[in-house]
């Protein structure tokens, strides 16, 4: 899970581990109906990307008319527009990096291992039509599906991956590949207690497998038990080294405020890299670390590592512009966030571009900076409409940029399913902004409590101890947040050194 302010960016989960291979499979005696494949992508491809960002445009319009009356309208009519792209012109192409790993099948692992996602589908997806009872193919594709949706921002491939997956069960109940499938999904669709549960069942029978050690480390996570992450990384480190455990061992240790050692294991995890995804997807992750503590001149040359391994990485991409922002140079970064969000309207860099065009101020910035902030409410609606859990996005939105009160609704509902950092600063913020200053202090706390260095937390923990009296304690961490990353935010930073400077003034 990337370390991140907002944790719902897809940044390690985007990644996908490396899937072990398995024994031929043996095809089932199923009489089921082959389920409707989608068609292979074509020349076509990149006008489908086109067309459902203006999907996402059209219906972000309408939202903002009429915000109060059509959230569900909202999620139907985008879920429309999505899927009908999907099976017009098949999977959004961009050439990245993005793997899959080889199936028990017929297919050919360097094929599937060739970088191209997109490729890999139409493959596995003509292999199908061909042999429907491959039960191993039918479990990656489910899995390329979810990678494909996190990826390339496309919820509207959850539920083909999730009948996919069904498939695969269907012809072989139980199989290794396809539990393991149901794991990535939960987890991308953020249902956390079924991505932890679905990956114990793997490691019932197969305590070896990569991929569901990952998955467990993920959900333990997600699900706030830092202690049984901590745990469940030593043991997968013990039993299956590699790239997808270093990662997540990393940031297991970052949560506790234990940077060095998370700089540490990602820098040998590159060494160790050879695969272009994985060199952009470590990179990546060294970036993030290095910007959260401030430090920007590492993370451009970070995530320039990442982007000279794969020019088309989206959490490298999103970084870079990020991280060029905070150090000053504003034109390359806001130029930069654009082109993350011409191709990927997803909630953080829309936000983080609309926060841009409000600091930027010039004529016209506040109406484009709307546009971004309504396009979030569209994706949330398109997330929601295919199964994924969005409240977490919503409060974080919201708080700042929307409707205060389903920002605590949204904050409220995921605190009652998982008790992460995470929630508890989005529930603190969103407590704040709806003037439960007293209720959110706890939260606030709690969120900075495992030593995990972020300074949005800080900030957030700043503000609401000035305005419960805590004047002392405000200044501390109002200090913390800026000597610690004194760029985090667009609009953020400069809220925190003005309200620095007003209780400095009022000593």
């Amino acid at each position: 899970m990337a370390p991140r302010t907002n944790e719902t960016q897809p940044e390690r989960d985007s990644t996908p581990p490396e899937t072990e291979v398995a024994p031929a499979a043996e095809q089932a005696r199923d009489k089921t109906e082959l389920p409707v494949l989608e068609p292979e992508p074509s020349a076509t491809a990149d006008a489908s990307a086109d067309q459902r960002v203006a999907a996402v445009r059209r219906v972000g319009e309408a939202g903002r008319r009429m915000r109060a009356l059509q959230l569900g309208g909202t999620a139907v009519l985008l879920a429309i527009a999505f899927t009908a792209g999907s099976i017009a012109y098949g999977a959004i192409r961009d050439n990245g990096g993005t793997t899959v790993a080889a199936a028990p099948s017929a297919m050919s692992p360097a094929l599937l291992n060739s970088g191209d996602l997109d490729a890999s589908i139409a493959s596995l997806q003509a292999h199908l039509r061909a042999q429907p009872k491959d039960f191993g193919s039918w479990a990656t594709l489910g899995l390329a599906y979810v990678e494909q949706a996190r990826t390339k921002g496309d919820p509207s491939r959850y539920p083909q991956a999730d009948k996919a997956l069904a498939r695969s069960l269907d012809l072989k109940p139980g199989n290794e590949q396809a539990v393991t499938g149901r794991a990535a999904l939960a987890a991308a669709r953020h249902d956390f207690k079924d991505a932890l549960k679905y990956a114990d069942q793997v490691l019932k029978d197969n305590p070896y497998s990569q991929n569901a050690l990952s998955s467990r480390i993920d959900a333990l996570v997600e699900l706030g038990r830092y202690a049984d992450a901590s745990k469940a990384a030593d043991t997968a480190d013990s039993r299956r080294p590699g790239v997808p455990v270093f990662t997540r061992y990393a940031y297991v240790h970052e949560l506790r405020g234990d940077v060095k050692t998370a700089r540490r294991v990602l820098e040998q995890a590159l060494a160790t890299s050879t695969t272009r995804g994985d060199i952009s997807y470590v990179a990546a992750q060294l970036g993030q670390l290095a910007w959260n503590q401030g430090d920007y001149k590492s993370a451009l040359t970070y995530y320039a590592r990442a982007l000279a391994a794969d020019e088309n990485y989206l959490p490298a991409l999103e970084g870079r512009a990020r991280a060029q922002f905070a150090s000053g140079d504003h034109a390359a970064g806001l130029k930069g966030m654009e082109q993350v969000v011409a191709r990927y309207p997803l909630p953080q860099p829309l936000v983080e571009l609309g926060e841009m065009y409000e600091n930027r101020g010039a004529e016209g910035d506040k109406a484009k900076a709307r546009d971004q902030y309504a396009l979030v409410d569209a994706w949330i609606a398109l997330a929601r409409a295919n199964g994924v859990n969005a409240d977490l996005d919503t409060a974080l939105a919201a708080a700042d940029h929307g409707d205060k009160a389903s920002a605590l609704r949204a904050a409220r509902a995921e605190w009652a399913r998982r008790h992460t950092v995470h929630t508890a600063d989005a529930l603190a913020w969103a407590l704040h902004v709806g003037g439960k200053d007293a209720e959110a202090l706890p939260y606030a706390k709690q969120a900075t409590a495992t030593g995990y260095r972020n300074a949005s937390f800080l900030y957030h923990r700043g503000v609401i101890e000035r305005a419960t009296g805590h004047e002392k304690d405000a200044r501390d961490s109002l200090k913390a947040a800026l000597k610690l990353n004194p760029g985090f935010s667009p609009l953020g930073a400069a809220q925190a050194r003005k309200a620095l400077e007003d209780l400095e003034a009022a000593k």
